[in-house]
């Protein structure tokens, strides 16, 4: 698990939300949501899944006043697939992808407290519904963790 979201974790004063962002319909591309989905909320975690239309939620994660925002996407981050990194959300580059209306650097203008980004490297991404088996493999691992964290 990547050492800065354990850090996250283990934050238990403070509020985090995890956001599931990305294109269902794109393979690997949803597996965002796909780990939003299988997150159990609790006291000092909450879940939200917003697929490709972020920046249509920057009300509601207002809010909902988290301390820690995380947001969950598939990224092209040349690495192996599966490969999961959480890195600040000043590390990405400012572009817009074309499963996101805003582009996620730019989204953390709107926020005054601590943006994360958990990215996961994406197999494929092509027109298809189902992620690919070693993402997939990853990202249960990866909610595993988040849910057992208490």
């Amino acid at each position: 698990m990547p050492e800065l979201l354990e850090e996250i974790l283990a934050a238990k004063d403070k509020k985090k939300l995890f956001v599931g962002v990305g294109n269902v319909l794109k393979c690997d591309d949803g597996t965002g949501v796909y780990i939003s989905n299988r997150i159990v909320p609790r006291n000092d975690i909450s879940v939200l899944t917003v697929e490709t239309g972020i920046g249509n939620y920057i009300g509601k994660i207002n809010s909902i006043g988290p301390d820690i925002l995380v947001l969950l996407d598939a990224v092209d981050m040349g690495a192996r697939p599966g490969t999961i990194k959480t890195l600040p959300i000043t590390g990405l580059q400012d572009m817009t992808f074309n499963t996101h209306n805003i582009s996620l650097a730019r989204f953390a203008d709107f926020f005054k407290m601590e943006i994360f980004i958990t990215g996961i490297q994406p197999e494929k991404i092509e027109f298809g519904e189902k992620i690919s088996y070693i993402v997939r493999q990853e990202a249960d691992r990866l909610i595993g963790i988040i849910n057992k964290t208490k």
